[in-house]
């Protein structure tokens, strides 16, 4: 299953509006025969690249997949089928689909004698899907700020060497001149992905439309004083930002501060001669500045 996770992480900045998904396919003797991730909505899931790659190997053996094989036939036919197809004798499951239809791809597979464990190292797989996750719960993309911090602890816009650092792994970014861009050019599918022509007015509105169009993770890579306005709005889900050694405190409140009282650290590392700190948005308004 990690290796199933990390396969799905390829699949970030290009899968949605679908979820990135990895799979890994063992044959009877438990050796990895085939493995695959979902590219993007209208092209074969993660289940098919790896059910190709693994041939007649895969009959009698296991798959192992980040979320729960598809039921239905949209763009593409149901991965439960291509499993059952394959021969496929057990499957390991991270996480259920919350978006299943009927019963489900996995209660299809059990009733039709094939060996279904859900729930392995699913807290693994969730760190792929949050977004996505994310967007089914609140109708929105998951947002994340990204930002530098100068010698006194003001926060600046993220330089184009950032920029280019971080946009591949989400949906769309927007910029310091408030453009809206893919984060990998033309890397959706077709007819399944589009960026509304407008501005950033009404961040909620803005949001929702994003939404609507297939976006399920926006990169603020704008100004401070734009991202404010999400932050206010309580429109920011995580933020990255890179500090320089050494960083002091400022009392400036003219601009963002380095770390507010609704942000907590979840990671920090080094990183030459900076640190990368990432942080989760945890209160839905943002009060004093620390």
């Amino acid at each position: 299953m990690h290796r199933a996770v990390v396969l799905s992480a390829f699949g970030l900045g290009t899968t949605s509006p679908n979820p990135p998904v990895g799979c890994v396919i063992l044959d009877r003797h438990h050796r990895p025969v085939g493995e695959g991730h979902h590219v993007r909505k209208g092209e074969a899931h993660a289940e098919v690249h790896a059910l190709r790659e693994a041939g007649d190997q895969a009959r009698g053996g296991t798959a192992v997949v980040t979320l729960e094989p598809c039921n239905h036939h949209g763009r593409t036919p149901p991965c439960r089928q291509a499993l059952l197809d394959a021969g496929i004798a057990r499957v390991l499951i991270a996480l259920i689909d919350p978006t299943s239809r009927e019963e489900g791809g996995a209660a299809r597979l059990a009733a039709a004698g094939v060996d279904v464990e859900i729930g392995l190292l699913a807290d693994s797989a969730r760190t792929v899907l949050r977004p996505w996750l994310h967007s089914l719960d609140t109708g929105r993309p998951y947002v994340t700020w990204l930002y530098e911090v100068d010698a006194e602890g003001r926060a600046l816009t993220a330089s184009e060497t950032m920029r280019t650092l971080y946009r591949t792994t989400t949906d769309v970014v927007l910029d310091e001149a408030g453009h809206l861009s893919e984060g990998v050019s033309a890397g959706h599918g077709k007819d399944a992905f589009a960026i509304p022509a407008m501005t950033v007015d009404e961040p909620a509105q803005l949001l929702a439309a994003l939404h609507e169009g297939g976006t399920r993770s926006l990169l603020l890579a704008t100004s401070p004083r734009t991202a404010q306005r999400f932050l206010e709005a309580g429109l920011i889900d995580a933020t990255t930002f890179h500090v320089p050694h050494p960083a002091r405190p400022t009392t400036n409140t003219g601009e963002a501060a380095l770390v507010y009282d609704a942000f907590v650290i979840d990671r920090v590392e080094r990183h030459g001669d900076h640190l990368r700190c990432d942080t989760t948005v945890l209160l839905p308004r943002i009060g004093d500045q620390t």
